[in-house]
């Protein structure tokens, strides 16, 4: 991998982040058939994600690896998704930091139960567990989790 960049946005970045968003997801719960949400994930992503977030983009090489999407004003850290191919290298870290530094009196996120290796990566960055919830769309218990510095 080359050097990673941190970026804002831009409108060219839809169709490689709904990719990105898909190919991440399906390594990390294949049990769903995420392929089959990407109309909603679509809608989901333009008209609410982009619009009321900050969403940086991480790029190496030209390509977009990653990317991370929080509410500057609540510290909601919706999604932050690093291709698998790029797992284990310090993209997820380095956007997570970034989330911080917009939002540097607390992050809050919620994490699927059944995603060890995203609470593990959660934990080691200073979250700790506050809750417990569902996810609204698959049904699936999930752990509320915050960072405060």
């Amino acid at each position: 991998m080359g050097e990673l960049l941190l970026r804002p946005y831009r409108a060219e970045d839809l169709e490689p982040a709904l990719g990105l968003w898909r190919r991440a997801w399906d390594a990390a719960m294949p049990e769903i058939e995420f392929s089959a949400r990407m109309s909603w994930w679509r809608d989901r992503w333009t008209r609410e994600l982009v619009p009321n977030n900050e969403v940086i983009v991480a790029e190496a090489d030209g390509e977009q690896i990653g990317f991370v999407v929080i509410n500057k004003e609540s510290g909601y850290l919706d999604q932050i998704v690093v291709d698998p191919k790029f797992w284990g290298s310090d993209a997820a870290k380095r956007l997570l930091d970034e989330a911080k530094r917009i939002c540097p009196q607390s992050v809050i996120l919620d994490v699927n139960q059944s995603n060890p290796r995203a609470l593990r990566f959660y934990e080691r960055e200073g979250f700790v567990r506050i809750g417990e919830g569902k996810n609204p769309i698959s049904g699936k218990p999930t752990y509320r989790c915050e960072w405060k510095p």
